[in-house]
């Protein structure tokens, strides 16, 4: 149970607790009541005494009137005010005071009403009064006597009634609030313990599933405390099932990764027989080849390299979920990097009315995996050129603070906005089903990571008709040691990963050749 407060500028006061308070205002309201009632009660039945004494006052003097001689009227009149406390007049029908006992004579139209209305209540020198008028029989009968006596407000009996009231309600307001204090600091001390709890269940070296809270009573708090543990035992449950479904598809993804992997390498036995024999045939070892045989040549020897890039991209991407993939951070030359890769691309589009180029700043250098980041241009740059048709592809190096930015922009056709983030999603291409065809779509899945494994970040922005703008940023080297800088890494391929068992015979193993770049890299829409 909680305490109110109310705010007052910029504090806050601590009011009593709730149960009590609301005992204490209910106990004082019904006392009040009470009291007011009472006052009232006494009020009126001090008024109807006061109303018969005047009564019985002016019928005894009346009759006392009838029966003395005219000279006694004003000593009756006189002895009977002081002895009974009260003010007497004796008037006439027309309202002249005859004697007067009062310590005020009203005026004659004062009493000719008082004469017309018999009896009231009206205020003299004495205060608030009640009247009564009595006419004595004939042969008095112009004569009349009106008697006053006094009705206070308050009655004279209030105060030991408010003074009685008083005292009962401190007593059982007293015992009242005891007992409401106690019940409330019951009710506190459980909820209080429940929170204790459940902050104790909440902190971080907690364990993930809480324990039941003992119920300490059968009230509220008590049905709440039942209901969390309810809810403690649901929650252990489902814990427990996403524990096992969790635990489930990591064994999947791991047996996928495995699978692929293993795949991929038996895979490549065979193909590297296939570019050996190929390659031995186009060096017309065997003897001339006509030019339909060697065109033939040609499309497996093409067929078999996007195979076997196809291949590598499929190991790159378990190594990259399996984490057995290493970086060698050494300070690399981003810009002579990009200047080979567009080098290398540029052989590729010589059908095409595209030009490439590359710009910016010169030693830039960024701490990074060299054969990494020629991985992430090349990517970039046969993504932006499987893409354009006509135009420019740019390669644009300049350094942003402690980054190196590599900005590859194409005039191709564009990527939707919504789409934006669904490029880099492995397997995922967007565009026409023949450039879907063209590659597995893990190129920009695979340079993602890579950029975000050295620590940098990579983004798109793109405008429908305009074409894309791809950003990569890796972590910039300052201090370049010339001894550090190495020739730059040899073309990706097969390469990068330890040869499985050969099952060719050595003669093929020594015509195969060194893995060939495919500039044309992934599908990024």
């Amino acid at each position: 149970m909680g305490r109110l407060q109310i705010r007052l500028f910029r504090g806050s006061i601590p009011l009593l607790p709730v149960a009590p308070a609301l005992v204490l205002l209910i106990g004082m309201a019904t006392a009040v009541a009470i009291a007011l009632l009472g006052i009232t009660q006494v009020e009126r039945i001090t008024d109807d005494a006061s109303s018969l004494r005047a009564q019985a006052l002016a019928a005894t003097l009346a009759a006392r009137m009838r029966a003395s001689p005219a000279e006694e009227r004003s000593d009756i009149v006189g002895r009977a005010a002081r002895r009974s406390g009260t003010e007497l007049l004796l008037v006439d029908q027309s309202g002249q005071i005859l004697v007067d006992e009062s310590f005020g004579a009203p005026t004659k139209t004062e009493v000719a009403r008082l004469l017309t209305a018999g009896t009231g209540e009206t205020r003299t020198a004495l205060g608030r009064v009640r009247y009564a008028a009595r006419p004595l029989d004939p042969p008095l009968d112009g004569i009349a006597v009106i008697a006053f006596v006094a009705a206070p407000r308050p009655p004279p009996g209030a105060m030991p009634l408010v003074n009685a009231v008083a005292a009962l309600t401190a007593l059982l307001l007293g015992v009242a609030f005891a007992v409401a204090l106690a019940f409330t600091k019951q009710i506190r001390d459980d909820v209080d313990y429940v929170r204790e709890r459940i902050v104790d269940m909440a902190r971080p070296d907690a364990a993930p599933i809480g324990e039941p809270i003992p119920i300490r009573s059968l009230d509220s708090v008590g049905v709440l405390t039942s209901a969390f543990n309810l809810l403690v035992t649901r929650f252990a449950a489902a814990e427990r099932t996403y524990r096992a479904d969790l635990f489930q598809a990591v064994e999947m993804d791991r047996e996928r990764s495995a699978f692929l992997a293993g795949l991929s390498h038996e895979l490549r036995t065979p193909l590297n027989a296939i570019l050996g024999f190929a390659h031995v045939l186009e060096s017309e070892v065997d003897g001339p080849l006509s030019d339909e045989a060697r065109e033939s040549l040609a499309v497996i020897r093409t067929s078999g390299e996007h195979l076997r890039q196809l291949i590598d991209d499929i190991l790159e991407l378990s190594a990259l979920e399996t984490g057995t993939l290493q970086l060698s951070r050494r300070p690399v030359d981003v810009r002579h990097i990009a200047e080979q890769v567009v080098r290398e691309a540029t052989a590729t589009v010589a059908d095409k009315p595209l030009r490439l180029e590359v710009t910016g700043e010169t030693g830039l250098y960024a701490l990074a995996d060299k054969r990494r980041v020629r991985q992430i241009v090349t990517n970039l740059v046969s993504n932006a050129v499987k893409f354009t048709s006509r135009g420019s592809v740019t390669v644009n190096i300049e350094g942003r603070g402690s980054f190196v930015a590599i900005i590859v922009k194409d005039t191709g056709p564009g990527i939707p906005r919504e789409q934006t983030a669904a490029i880099f999603e492995e397997y995922r291409q967007l565009g026409d089903a023949r450039s879907q065809r063209a590659g597995t779509g893990l190129g920009l899945a695979i340079t993602r990571r890579l950029v975000l494994m050295h620590g940098g970040v990579i983004d798109v922005s793109s405008e429908m008709g305009r074409g894309s703008t791809f950003t990569a940023t890796l972590p910039r080297c300052t201090n370049v040691d010339p001894n550090e800088i190495t020739s730059p890494p040899g073309p990706l391929g097969l390469s990068s990963y330890p040869p499985p068992p050969r099952e060719a015979p050595p003669l093929l193993d020594s015509l195969v050749p060194p893995p060939m770049p495919d500039p044309v890299g992934e599908g990024r829409r």
